[in-house]
């Protein structure tokens, strides 16, 4: 077995075996530094491409879907208050969805998006009772049609009082999670299923 010998001539290599006729001739060792360069100027293109009639056509489509998509089907929104807590933060951020009821009407304990004034002022709520139903607190605790509703979401109990009312036909009845706020202070009751906007994602 032989020991190979190097020689580097400029930016080239050869290995050699003493006493054969074996060589290897490795050339360009400069090469890493031009794959290094070829890096750098596709990152550079990346955040600076240069402004091409293509790349202008392809950035208002970007900006066109992106307007579409955040408008008519993502809506993101910020959480002011504590009408909804613990189980969505004061200050916490989410994104309504807008077509979950495209092919099924909203559902009992489902959370929703309701539009107040346009989409600058929206609440979430989460639905109790629905179309028909009878509604009513008794020491607190949540009575639909009669019967004592499970609602497993909540944290803390309440003194609400309210007398049965029926829901309006197509209308559903929304209430927040934080019962510890009193009655007088917290916005809920009847809404249309037109004012729904729809479901926060997370």
């Amino acid at each position: 077995m032989h020991a190979l010998e190097l020689t580097r001539i400029g930016k080239s290599v050869i290995l050699a075996a003493p006493d054969t006729h074996f060589k290897v001739h490795i050339s360009r060792i400069g090469q890493p530094r031009i794959h290094m360069t070829s890096l750098k100027q596709k990152v550079r293109q990346f955040f600076l491409p240069k402004m091409t009639p293509a790349f202008g056509v392809r950035l208002l489509l970007v900006a066109a879907i992106s307007y579409i998509v955040f408008s008519y089907v993502f809506i993101p929104f910020r959480i002011k208050g504590y009408s909804m807590a613990p189980t969505y933060a004061n200050g916490g951020v989410n994104v309504c969805f807008r077509w979950p009821y495209i092919f099924s009407p909203p559902e009992r304990q489902q959370v929703v998006v309701i539009r107040m004034a346009g989409k600058k002022v929206m609440l979430l709520k989460r639905i109790v009772a629905l179309q028909g139903e009878t509604v009513e607190f008794r020491e607190g605790r949540l009575y639909v049609n009669g019967k004592g509703a499970d609602e497993p979401y909540l944290r803390h109990g309440s003194d609400w009082h309210l007398p049965p009312r029926k829901v309006k036909a197509g209308s559903v009845y929304v209430v927040g999670d934080n019962r510890r706020v009193p009655m007088a202070a917290n916005v809920f009751g009847q809404t249309s299923i037109k004012r729904i906007m729809g479901v926060p994602l997370w």
